[in-house]
């Protein structure tokens, strides 16, 4: 049972270092601060007759989301960014303790605390030793997390995730990274290198040697940390945040050297660790399955920002079941690569581990018909690319009170909807509909790579009040900030301050808006303005709760004047 708490680590990381929270609300207060007007107010003149309609209470909305006050339109959940960092330390905490469980770090343990315990000469000082030690793994793999943000900034690092050439590429990366795992070679760094290091290991004294021990574990265990740091990274940098990749190296760093650090401190702690052998190396062939299947997520990103519209959602689907299906193959010994032992009987773990597989891609199958999966939402490609979908939820079907929506809109034969909705792509043929209809207009800022957006599609836009609410009151207008094949006309590509360039594609255009009069840059972000695009309720980013989204929406009708 050792082994089996030891294992489960692998689905439990899967759930966690999914990018489903890929984007971060993020107030920009100073990049803007020389475009964006200081003198926008929140409208708050409307009636209630909606909500006795709809039966949703108003007032579950923050009382002061509308205000009467001049005041910025972007104090959205700052709390937000706080907990976009926690996640990204978890991930970097599970990241850590997977990598401990590889074969090139898990042996070494034994060997280290005892080097430890022979130099010192007493268990005090040997413990004293390993706290140094576990420090120094720390600081290491800190520094190298502030290189990266050093040398790409935030902004730089919100571009990158948003851009076809990042997405194609981490998938590449991510696709090597599982090869390697499965056995078909090994990642290294140069000898020579690695050898200089661990000469200083030996020469050195004091703290220098222990620094220089921890730095050449770094090295040689790169062969099984360097995918999972690879992979951390890549998670981290998709989120724009500019401590992202610092914090998940600060808990990957710390889960690989508490077990260290405890073995010395309490040496039961290291009689009770399984032994090792063969599990480590299925381990690490379990991660590589991982691995491919979050590739999977890059290409499907690669594919929306290039408009490939090849790797649909059935595509995903099928090699995810595939995947996970062979996972669970490999555990009960049914696949065996060059480098396994032999299996000569499934342990309980292997077998309940092989379970949650094999059901997990059971799970899935619904989904190539079009039940909507929603444990990937946000990871898999949206709805709208699924070409045959047998059911249909409540979204399913477009409103009856836009039977006088255009058959045709601008931009929609590279832009498509989600499933179900009726949207505009251009924000003046929107403003101009919403006046004809007499409607307010719900604004959508989004992007293809947004994970968050697409959770909100799949989840909470199905939800019934939600679904009627945008669909029969308001007109939707998705502003894509990612889309860069749509070149604007010459009287709006114009210089903007926030980009530091002009805005000459659509997703430049739609980014700057944002951030020059509504003072944010992170997507999703849904306005609910009149038509003069002034909000009726303070905006906001996602919200995972359907009611709370209904009342955010329910708000913006209460406070909106129809024009006589």
């Amino acid at each position: 049972m050792k082994k089996l708490s030891l294992l489960l680590f692998l689905m439990a990381s899967f759930l966690v270092m999914s990018p489903n929270l890929g984007y971060a609300l993020k107030p920009q207060t100073d990049t803007t601060a020389n475009s964006a007007p200081d003198d926008l107010q929140f409208t708050t003149i409307g009636s209630k007759e909606d909500s006795i309609k709809n039966n949703i209470k108003a007032d579950t909305v923050k009382k002061d989301s509308v205000s009467t006050a001049k005041a910025p339109a972007t104090s959205v959940k700052k709390e937000a960014k706080p907990k976009t960092l926690w996640q990204t330390f978890i991930e970097g905490l599970f990241g850590g303790f997977l990598a401990f469980l590889m074969p090139c770090i898990f042996p070494m343990v034994p060997l280290t605390v005892s080097y430890f315990t022979k130099k010192a000469g007493s268990k005090k000082k040997g413990v004293g030793l390993a706290i140094i030690y576990g420090l120094s793994i720390i600081v290491i793999y800190v520094a190298f997390g502030l290189l990266i943000t050093i040398l790409f900034g935030s902004a730089k690092l919100n571009e990158l995730s948003s851009s076809g050439l990042f997405n194609i590429l981490f998938f590449i990366l991510l696709v090597v990274f599982a090869i390697s795992f499965f056995g078909a070679f090994e990642i290294t760094l140069p000898s020579s290198f690695v050898n200089k290091i661990d000469a200083k290991a030996d020469n050195s004294k004091g703290l220098g040697g222990i620094f220089f021990m921890a730095a050449s574990l770094a090295l040689v265990s790169f062969s099984c940390t360097g995918p999972i740091i690879g992979t951390l990274l890549v998670q981290a940098s998709s989120k724009g945040e500019i401590l992202a990749p610092a914090v998940g190296m600060f808990g990957f760093a710390l889960a690989l050297a508490l077990p260290f650090t405890l073995s010395a401190i309490f040496p039961g702690f290291l009689n009770s660790m399984p032994k090792s052998g063969g599990w480590l190396n299925s381990v690490k062939v379990c991660l590589g399955f991982l691995e491919l299947a979050l590739a999977l997520k890059f290409l499907s990103a690669a594919d929306l920002v290039w408009h490939w519209e090849w790797f649909d959602r059935e595509i995903f689907l099928v090699l995810w079941i595939v995947i996970f299906a062979m996972m669970g193959f490999y555990l009960l010994g049914k696949l065996k690569f060059s480098h396994d032992s032999d299996l000569q009987y499934v342990s309980v773990p292997r077998l309940l581990l092989s379970l949650v597989s094999i059901a997990f891609a059971i799970y899935l199958v619904p989904g190539l018909w079009g039940a909507p999966v929603k444990i990937l939402s946000g990871l898999a490609p949206p709805m709208n690319t699924q070409d045959f979908i047998l059911t249909a939820g409540s979204s399913g079907s477009a409103s009856s009170a836009s039977v006088g929506f255009p058959k045709k809109v601008k931009y929609d034969d590279v832009l498509h909807p989600p499933h179900g909705f009726n949207v505009f792509f251009d924000l003046d043929e929107g403003i101009a509909y919403a006046k004809q209809v007499n409607k307010p207009i719900m604004l959508d800022f989004t992007g293809h790579t947004c994970v968050n957006c697409r959770k909100m599609e799949d989840e909470v836009w199905v939800d019934a009040t939600v679904g009627k609410l945008i669909k029969e009151n308001y007109v939707l207008i998705q502003l894509y900030v990612d889309e860069r094949k749509i070149k604007m006309p010459a009287n709006k590509n114009h210089y903007s301050n926030y980009l530091k360039g002009n805005t000459d594609d659509l997703g430049r255009w739609n980014q700057d808006l944002q951030a020059t009069k509504y003072n944010a840059n992170a997507q999703p972000f849904y306005v609910l303005a009149d038509h003069d695009l002034n909000p009726l309720v303070e905006p906001q980013g996602a919200n995972f709760n359907a009611k709370e989204y209904a009342a955010f929406l329910q708000s913006g009708l209460d406070n909106y004047k129809p024009s006589k």
